[in-house]
């Protein structure tokens, strides 16, 4: 039976855009990696709101005045109690993904979504602050297990000729729920000052709309035959993902990886840690995702006003200003995501961080020559939109793409429980400090993002090899070398031939004579 049902698609390549794949990767982004981005944007433009709410409720608590610095404290924390739900959910995904599989994970984590939004927008009937920051936190635990699992479950399902453009269409989405952020909070919208709450409950609506549809698409099929054994619900996958094309040569594939597995258990985090076998992939994702943090894009997103204001733009152009730096991100994130498989991820990630720096150099340059010079203002905006620019086309997906790339089924999940806990942790560090840090240093924190970046892009350019149209048991072997491990040992275990699906579509599994 499972003979016959691959030889329907027997005769050609697989490794066409189909519309099934298409669709799961727009809409497991939408009601996801979309809502990261907005959440990330969103507090920037009622900020002011946000704090005369805080303001108002303790005077009537406990009536007194609370000073500027509490109430920076108390935005600040509002800020980055979002990157603290992202860790928590972060740390979630190793057994989610195990228990519930991908596409399972994506469908019961959509319940935050609800439960936090509503939290945040009746906040204000509520006159309680606490709801506006227990909402945050989470729908940040909501980010926190979606970042991670969409691009792992977009990059199991895809082909590997399409895993880089299908592996960054998560991070067009956060580009876009950034700007629609942006957008929805300009004065004429949902800027003032009676919308507020809504601004920041809007977040349940794109998450409806997955919910609805999600079930509906299949579960990956490298986690339903590799850790699930069931090749018949394989085969279906392939066949709806694929619709034409020869999946034999991805289930052998599949095979092959699962054989070279010591177990199909999924590793520890503990254990990924300690094994020498994958040393470099470790240091790799931590390298690259709090550098993705670091590098200063979060200080841009989360206080973008400020720093156009710091830079002499007038007030009333300030919000214009923002959206169009949004608009600039979406641009930039599809010029990232559909030249990756062209360019290959090594350029896009290199290119990105070395221009980010350069214009991290550039904000210090400008804004401390203003004040002399008047139209150093520009420069500090075309540097602030430049840092967008270079972190959208490479570095706000590629991390995210190369951590699914640079490991298999069985060390994946814990390898992206690392990644986001890194980055999150980072993201956090970045909130939260960022407006004591600029208030002690000025212009001169811009240097500590631009060493940062530099120094990833160093990185990256001496130890991250190219993984493009690579199999994931390929990518192993770049990195055995440099892991001191015999490249043989990650192939079939030396004594396996590949596996041949019986009569009864079971795994079947010769000895090499």
């Amino acid at each position: 039976m499972a003979e016959e049902l691959i030889s329907e698609n027997a005769g050609k390549t697989s490794g066409h855009l189909t519309k099934s794949l298409l669709a799961v990767a727009l809409l497991s982004s939408f009601g996801s990696s979309m809502l990261y981005g907005y959440n990330l944007a969103v507090v920037n433009s009622p900020a002011q709101y946000i704090k005369a709410f805080y303001n108002e409720t303790l005077l009537e608590r406990h009536d007194r005045t609370p000073d500027d610095h509490l109430l920076t404290v108390l935005y600040s924390i509002t800020v980055s109690i979002f990157a603290i739900g992202g860790m928590t959910g972060a740390l979630l995904v190793g057994r989610l993904v195990t228990k519930y599989g991908r596409k399972g994970t994506l469908v019961r984590s959509t319940m935050l979504v609800f439960v936090g939004g509503a939290l945040m927008g009746f906040s204000r009937w509520f006159r309680n602050p606490a709801m506006v920051i227990t909402g945050r936190f989470i729908t940040g635990v909501h980010s926190g297990i979606c970042l991670s699992v969409v691009p792992m479950y977009l990059g199991e399902i895809a082909p590997k000729n399409l895993r880089g453009f299908l592996g960054l269409v998560p991070s067009i989405h956060i580009c876009l729920g950034v700007f629609i952020a942006q957008v929805l909070g300009l004065s004429e919208l949902l800027g003032k000052e009676e919308h507020w709450p809504l601004l920041l409950a809007l977040v349940v609506f794109p998450t409806a709309v997955q919910l609805m549809l999600l079930p509906w698409f299949p579960e990956s099929p490298r986690y339903l035959l590799i850790e699930k054994g069931n090749i018949h619900a394989t085969i279906a996958a392939l066949k709806w993902f694929r619709s034409k094309g020869d999946i034999q040569a991805e289930i052998e594939e599949m095979q092959e990886e699962q054989r070279s597995l010591s177990s199909i258990q999924t590793l520890s985090v503990g254990r990924l840690l300690m094994d020498s076998c994958v040393r470099w992939q470790v240091i790799t994702i931590v390298v690259v995702n709090i550098g993705m943090q670091l590098s200063g894009i979060d200080a841009i997103w989360f206080y973008t006003n400020d720093i156009f204001r710091n830079a002499g733009i007038p007030e009333p152009h300030i919000q214009y200003t923002t959206v169009g730096t949004g608009a600039i991100e979406v641009i930039a994130g599809m010029l990232g995501c559909f030249t990756i498989e062209r360019v290959g991820r090594r350029p896009l990630i290199i290119g990105g961080f070395l221009f980010m720096g350069i214009c991290c150099a550039g904000i210090t340059v400008s804004v401390l020559h203003q004040a002399q010079i008047p139209f150093m203002s520009y420069i500090s905006v075309g540097c602030v939109i430049g840092i967008i620019a270079g972190f959208c086309i490479g570095p706000a997906g590629v991390p995210f793409l190369i951590t699914a790339e640079l490991f298999k089924q069985s060390h994946r999940p814990s390898a992206y429980t690392v990644a986001g806990c890194l980055n999150w942790l980072s993201n956090f560090t970045i909130g939260f400090v960022f407006p004591f840090l600029q208030e002690a240093t000025g212009p001169y924190c811009y240097l500590i993002f631009c060493a940062i970046c530099f120094g990833v892009a160093i990185y990256a350019i001496f130890i991250i090899p190219e993984t493009k149209n690579k199999t994931f048991l390929e990518i192993s072997q770049m990195f055995a070398s440099r892991n001191k491990i015999p490249s043989e040992e990650l192939a079939s275990n030396g004594h396996l031939k590949m596996a041949l699906m019986n009569g009864y579509g079971t795994l079947g599994i010769r000895e090499e004579k």
